[in-house]
């Protein structure tokens, strides 16, 4: 399983237009080569370079099979065409770009084949929709990016 994107390779600099502090959009992603018996796939992003634990920046989930991927702009709603999104750790709904205090961070892109579809809501604690994506991940792929401020808003969010 491999997971992609258009707007960086892996590695690289996060374009500043996914950011907190310049668009605040999600960054189109693809993926290929899934398991044979996945069955819904689940996408989390995290800075774990974040003070004192790691950040969860977007959780998107009952993402189905036949789709290959999840475009630009993905809107901040509980639901998006039947694919949820949990909250992040603003406890907010959907994407939260990257948004450092300080120096550079890594941006952890992980894409979770899942062997059911999740039957929880995505009001449901973090740490439980988490918890539920990783004991049902049969493969995962992940893409890492990475992002340094170029502003103060970071500071004041």
């Amino acid at each position: 399983m491999e997971l992609l994107s258009k707007a960086f390779n892996q590695g690289d600099i996060i374009p500043s237009k996914y950011s907190y502090e310049a668009g605040n959009i999600s960054p189109p992603l693809e993926w290929n080569s899934l398991p044979k018996n996945t069955k819904s796939l689940a996408l989390i992003l995290e800075d774990p370079d974040a003070p004192m634990f790691s950040w969860t920046h977007w959780i998107i989930y009952n993402i189905p099979i036949t789709q290959t991927n999840l475009p630009e702009g993905i809107p901040p709603e509980k639901e998006v065409k039947g694919i949820k999104q949990g909250f992040n750790s603003w406890k907010k709904t959907g994407y939260g770009g990257p948004c450092p205090p300080w120096g550079v961070h890594r941006y952890i892109f992980k894409l979770y084949a899942l062997d059911t579809e999740l039957e929880i809501g995505p009001e449901a604690p973090k740490s439980e929709l988490v918890n539920q994506i990783k004991n049902h991940a049969i493969s995962e792929a992940k893409l890492v990016g990475k992002y340094k401020s170029e502003y103060d808003k970071c500071f004041t969010r």
